[in-house]
């Protein structure tokens, strides 16, 4: 897999149920790994400003994964508009470039 074949997600997922999403997506191989970060999210939703407390998601995967994280987003997400944004890395280290491609490769 080239450079431009890795992606870095960002997901943000209620603080229970978001572990068990993660492991599902590194189940299904839509993921090599899945960092679960603590955070506070200040956001306007129906007019009026909240917080809440949240778990950012750093999803660990390849280009051509991300419409099926989506579609897996989508159908498993409770929010009506879930977070998902695609960052494509300038660099990632080549060994660990080669273990994202080996643990998101479908099972022969």
């Amino acid at each position: 897999m080239s450079q431009a074949g890795a992606r870095v997600l960002l997901i943000t997922y209620p603080v229970d149920g978001a572990e068990a999403f993660a492991r599902s997506l590194v189940e299904r191989r839509l993921a090599a790994c899945v960092n679960l970060v603590a955070a506070r999210s200040v956001f306007r939703w129906d007019g009026a400003v909240t917080s809440d407390a949240e778990a950012l998601l750093i999803v660990k995967t390849r280009a051509a994964h991300v419409a099926a994280v989506e579609a897996v987003l989508e159908a498993e997400h409770p929010y009506d508009v879930p977070e998902l944004v695609a960052l494509d890395p300038a660099h990632v280290e080549p060994a660990y470039l080669a273990w994202i491609e080996a643990e998101t490769e479908a099972p022969a």
